[in-house]
């Protein structure tokens, strides 16, 4: 096929502010987890699908409840309202839980 391009798991991102791997981080519609660290304004790879423990706010998630990215708490919640859809929890995560597992949807 001539037109394919790459499968697109992994794709180049620039740092709008200092990045360090492991991080939840959105380039315009698009939410990934940093592969590496990265200073402002430097491009680094970001993972748009796949399963990530990411940091959760407060509150019990079910398994294959739709979660979303709070930006101004860098986290997961449950929470539509304010926040970006970017995948749904893989397993439940109780409310005292610090992280949740989440299957990233590739896009926001």
């Amino acid at each position: 096929m001539k037109n394919f391009v790459q499968s697109g798991d992994t794709l180049t991102f620039t740092a709008a502010a200092t990045i360090t791997s492991g991080q939840g981080v959105f380039q315009g519609a698009l939410f990934g987890v940093a592969l590496t660290n990265a200073e402002s304004g430097a491009d680094f790879e970001a993972r748009i699908v796949g399963v990530f423990d990411l940091p959760k706010a407060a509150g019990a998630l079910t398994k294959g409840q739709k979660v979303y990215w709070s930006t101004s708490n860098a986290n997961v919640t449950g929470t539509a309202s304010g926040n970006t859809l970017i995948g749904a929890t893989t397993e439940a995560a109780a409310d005292g839980d610090a992280t949740a597992r989440v299957r990233l949807n590739g896009t926001a």
